[in-house]
């Protein structure tokens, strides 16, 4: 079973307690699709724990953004990329670390394919920034385009928009909630697994998703974990560089 994480945006609380949950779920597999950081208030060790844990971590916008640009962010959003930067290059903390998390930034893949799974941040169309919303299943244009550069692969799993569901090859997009939290593969779809440490879909409750097939077949569940919201604003209201917007939109789960 492979437990897919993505979005974690220096939120350790999150990503801690979804790592102990797909473990007791039984997972043998840990992949994240991008976006370690940004946002949050803990980058380092967000980061540290997903290069201990994960097979791989996907290029996401902010570590492009913290590597390359950020211009095209909104303002709150590069405020946090500024500071992150600064927070992997601290001078207090030890050379050889700070290194090695911008060399494992610097290693991230935009795309991983297996089997007839693809794995991206954003689309198959743009793996690191382009966006996919549950409205876009109505865009046969957009649809048509992401399947047909999945190629070979027959199911793809994104984050990037922080909205976890289904969308089908066949047409329309599928709700967690409205398919009991799980799915089974019977047809070629992206699936978005949501957030760890941002929940955009109005649930503050991380999400992540756990797969136990190649792509052909399986079944794709979604999970909604439970974290210390409060402590999370709390320290990024503390850091004076980070945006109060950063800590109130978790308890929205917006």
């Amino acid at each position: 079973m492979i437990a897919l994480l993505s979005d974690i945006h220096s939120n350790i609380e999150a990503l801690t307690n979804c790592l102990a949950e797909s473990e007791r779920l039984g997972a043998k597999r840990w992949i994240c699709l991008g976006d370690v950081i940004g946002y949050g208030p803990q980058p380092r060790e967000a980061l540290r724990t997903v290069m201990e844990r994960c097979e791989f971590s996907l290029l996401g916008n902010h570590e492009q953004g913290a590597m390359f640009y950020a211009s095209d962010f909104n303002p709150r959003a590069r405020a946090a990329i500024d500071w992150t930067r600064d927070q992997l290059s601290r001078r207090d903390c030890p050379r050889d670390e700070n290194m090695r998390f911008w060399n494992y930034l610097d290693a991230m893949k935009k795309e991983h394919r297996e089997q007839k799974m693809l794995f991206v941040h954003g689309s198959p169309r743009d793996p690191v920034r382009e966006y996919m919303v549950p409205r876009d299943a109505a865009d046969p244009q957009k649809m048509g385009e992401c399947f047909a550069k999945m190629g070979e692969a027959k199911l793809c799993f994104i984050g990037h928009s922080h909205v976890p569901g289904v969308y089908l090859k066949s047409g329309g997009f599928l709700m967690p909630n409205e398919i009991g939290m799980e799915w089974k593969v019977t047809e070629p779809a992206i699936v978005n697994i949501g957030s760890v440490g941002q929940p955009r879909d109005g649930d503050p409750r991380s999400s992540f998703v756990t797969y136990d097939g190649d792509g052909e077949g399986g079944t794709v569940r979604f999970h909604r974990v439970e974290y210390d919201v409060e402590a999370v604003m709390a320290k990024i209201r503390a850091i004076e560089q980070l945006p109060d917007y950063l800590a109130d939109r978790l308890a929205q789960g917006r």
